[in-house]
Parts: structure tokens; C-alpha cells; sequence
């Protein structure tokens, strides 16, 4: 084994400083020596203040490509603690977890691209993850997913996942909700680890966050995070984001970090169709080893029109009835098993239904709600009305502004969060807010 060449190591260490900038050196690093095992293969012996924890995966892939930077070719970098191989080669094995680094929610083995299944409400969603577990960094940079509850956003990131762990094993990839991201933060601020929680946030092939909505009203961590989507872009990283909202209607969140969730592209799932209900249907009950009458399966599809999720639950109820009774799975048995799911036909609610009923309890007009009126006696019932319209119908934040004087869609979203965040605090104006909503609902 010879030395290699002295000033190789520092001209590594520059390259790495020069591409995140704001991120210290350790000195645990600068202490390291290198090692020329032969003109393509590097031994990195790194000193005993160097924790096991210190060195991530991620970091250690930083450090292999800023040593080719600096010799100008492809390495096989091996890193050794105390004269000991102790780190991956540049193409390893995919361990248990894959090439997921840290802390990460487990994957579902069944959210796969092939379990997914598409139709008008999510083929866009689709096609666009698909497209970048093909090209990750090259596709769409960032992606942004937006859909309400159970319809299939987290599948679409695990499914991202999956590909890229079968495809590219050696990727340094990290899955995890925004609420674990804030949370890794503060234990970060907490323990005076700062320094470790960017390089191993920074020096990512990919980052795939969930609910990124979480982020509202968290100064410190949207700052956080803006530099950490800037480090990762620039050096033409995938970013994956989801939310329950578009970027613009996330409130109470810097605008930098809504111009960059559109700088890629940003895509929208929808409540799936009756077709795509009945395919949901099927595909369900085949991952689970069966085949329902087709009867079974329409009726499924009729009756829960809400989200995947639900239709899911649907299925495994039935299944569960069928098994658990040993009964044979037909019609009647499945209209037993969900009828505490099958609702009462009614008209549609409308926003006009909802004010009305809002005129009721606060004796003001409806004129008065449409104006540009701001006294309290005012806002609180327009307020109210606003979060009604958004709870029980499907009109968008603009329709419902378009209402109400033509208002702006964050003026909705305002009401919709304020009021939200007062029935949760008062039990008296709660009770007040149901009252309201139980009268919609029984007309």
C-alpha cells in the first residue's frame, strides 16, 4: 500500500467545501489519511474521533465522488476505521432497508408501481413518479404531489422507493414524513448536532418527504429546509414532496419555499371515478388471493365513493365477514357487512344551504356576508360559512371566495384554518359549529 498523492486528500476536502458551502468541515475529517492501493482503487483510513454515527452513508458517497472529481476518473473508494474495511463499496448490495439512509418509515412491500392502479383522476400522478424512478434529478426536479387523504400519495412515494432500491441499489435515498423531518431538527438544535443533521440530510441522491404541509408556522425548520432543497437541487438531486394542498395554498409558509415546490412539477390526484373504483376494487382483492363476483365488486365501488383507502377497507371486511363465518362471499353477505356504509340518499349540499343556515344563528344577511364588510359581527359567520363549505362540499378554495364577494383563495384558506383551529380549542363554539352543520345535513 502507498501513499497517495498528499495534496489529492485536501483537493477532495475542497470540492466537498466548495458544494456546501455553509457546511463546516469536521475536524475528524481533515485527520483522515489516504492511501493508494492501485492507480483505481483508494483506502480512506479515518481517525479513531470519527464515530460510527458521524460517517453516514450519504457522506461517505459525497466524499467518493469529490475524490473522482479531483482525480478526474471513476474510483472504487474503500473507507476503513482504525485499519479496518468498514464501509460499503461505491456499488454494494442492497442491505435490508435497501439504500434508504437513517431514520425512515418502514415500506409498504404491496405500494409498487404495479399494484398502482391508474385512471383519469391519477394518471398524471403516475406517469410523472414513474418518470423519476426512471431519471431521478433529470425528470421533473422537484416532484409535487397534492391530494387529500387516501388517495394514493403515499404509494406513489413508497413505489418511487421500491424502483430505486431494485434499479439503483447503491442510491443514498432517504423516505420520511415532514413531521419526522422538524422533529430530527430540533433533537438536532437540542444536542448541538446541526453540523451532522445537514450533512446528512445534504449529501442525498434523493429525498422524498411526506405532508410537507407539516412545515406551517416552523420558522426555523422552513429555513432549515430551504437550504437543504437548494443544496440538493443544485447538485441535480430528486426532491419528491407530497401535501394535502397545492404550494400555493399551503398557509403560513415562506413564499422562497412555495416558488421552489413549483419549480418542477406539480401534480394533483383526484377522487377516483366509478371505473377506476371498480378496477380499485378488483386489484384489492387480487393482491389478497381472490376473485369477487362482479355484483360484489359494483356494489363495493357504488357505495364507497370516497377514497382508496375506504375502498380497501371495504374489501377486507368483506373478506374478513366471509372468513370468519365461512360463509360464501355474494351479495347479501356484502351488503351486511357494509351497511353501516351505505348513507341515506340526499340532495347535494350547496354553499347557499350552508349561509343559510349560518344567516339563522347570527341574524345577518346575506348581503352582508358578500360585502366587504370586516366588523366581527361579520367576518366570524362569514368565517364559519367558509369552513362549512370547504368541510361539506367539494367546491375549491376559489369557488368558495367567488361566494362570499369574490374573495381570494387565501382569504378562504385563512377562515378555514382559524375556524379549524378554534372548534379544537373552544368546546362552547365547537358545539356551535356542529349545531350549524347538523342542521345542513338533516335538510
Amino acid at each position: 500500500m502507498a501513499p497517495a498523492e498528499p495534496n489529492l486528500w485536501q483537493q477532495a476536502l475542497d470540492h466537498l467545501s466548495g458544494q456546501f458551502s455553509d457546511l463546516p468541515i469536521p475536524l475528524w475529517l481533515t485527520q483522515a489519511h489516504l492511501d493508494e492501493l492501485d492507480a483505481s482503487h483508494l483506502a480512506v483510513t479515518l481517525p479513531a474521533a470519527a464515530r460510527e454515527a458521524d460517517v453516514t452513508a450519504a457522506l461517505r458517497s459525497a466524499l467518493h465522488r469529490a475524490l473522482e472529481r479531483a482525480v478526474g476518473r471513476q474510483l472504487d473508494v474503500e473507507f476503513r476505521s482504525g485499519g479496518v474495511a468498514d464501509v460499503q463499496p461505491p456499488r454494494p448490495a442492497p442491505s435490508p432497508e435497501g439504500g434508504l439512509r437513517g431514520d425512515h418509515p418502514p415500506l409498504n412491500p404491496l405500494y409498487v408501481f404495479e399494484n398502482f392502479v391508474t385512471g383519469p383522476c391519477n394518471r398524471m400522478a403516475h406517469a410523472s413518479a414513474l418518470a423519476v424512478s426512471d431519471l431521478p434529478g433529470r425528470a421533473y426536479n422537484p416532484l409535487f404531489i397534492h391530494a387529500s387523504v387516501g388517495l394514493g400519495k403515499s404509494h406513489l412515494m413508497q413505489a418511487i422507493c421500491h424502483k430505486l432500491l431494485q434499479t439503483r441499489p447503491g442510491v443514498a435515498m432517504m423516505y420520511l414524513s415532514c413531521e419526522d423531518f422538524v422533529n430530527q431538527f430540533i433533537a438536532a438544535i437540542e444536542r448541538g448536532q446541526v453540523a451532522e443533521f445537514r450533512y446528512k440530510f445534504r449529501y442525498l441522491d434523493v429525498l422524498i418527504i411526506d405532508d410537507v404541509h407539516f412545515l406551517a408556522d416552523k420558522d426555523r425548520t422552513q429555513e432549515e429546509f430551504f437550504h437543504t432543497f437548494n443544496a440538493l437541487y443544485q447538485a441535480q438531486k430528486q426532491v419528491v414532496l407530497s401535501s394535502d394542498s397545492p404550494p400555493h395554498e399551503i398557509p403560513r409558509i415562506e413564499e422562497r419555499l412555495v416558488s421552489r415546490f413549483k419549480w418542477g412539477l406539480v401534480v394533483r390526484i383526484d377522487r377516483p371515478s366509478y371505473e377506476t373504483r371498480v378496477a380499485i376494487v378488483r386489484k384489492k382483492a387480487r393482491l389478497r388471493n381472490q376473485e369477487l363476483p362482479e355484483d360484489v365488486v359494483q356494489y363495493i365501488a357504488t357505495v364507497v365513493d370516497t377514497n382508496n383507502r375506504e375502498l380497501e377497507g371495504a374489501v377486507v371486511r368483506v373478506l374478513g365477514h366471509a372468513s370468519l363465518d365461512d360463509r360464501k362471499i355474494d351479495i347479501d353477505l356484502t351488503k351486511e357487512t357494509l351497511r353501516d356504509m351505505v348513507a341515506a340518499p340526499s340532495r347535494a349540499i350547496t354553499i347557499a344551504a350552508i349561509a343559510e343556515a349560518v344567516l339563522q344563528r347570527f341574524n345577518v344577511r346575506l348581503s352582508d356576508l358578500q360585502s366587504k364588510r370586516r366588523a366581527q359581527s361579520v367576518a366570524l359567520p362569514r368565517q364559519i360559512c367558509m369552513y362549512l363549505a370547504r368541510r361539506l362540499t367539494n367546491r375549491s378554495l376559489e369557488e368558495v371566495g367567488a361566494f362570499f364577494g369574490g374573495r381570494d383563495h387565501t382569504t378562504v384558506l385563512h377562515a378555514e384554518r382559524k375556524i379549524g383551529r378554534m372548534v379544537k380549542r373552544d368546546p362552547g363554539f365547537r358545539g356551535l359549529v356542529e349545531a350549524i352543520e347538523t342542521h345542513v345535513l338533516r335538510q
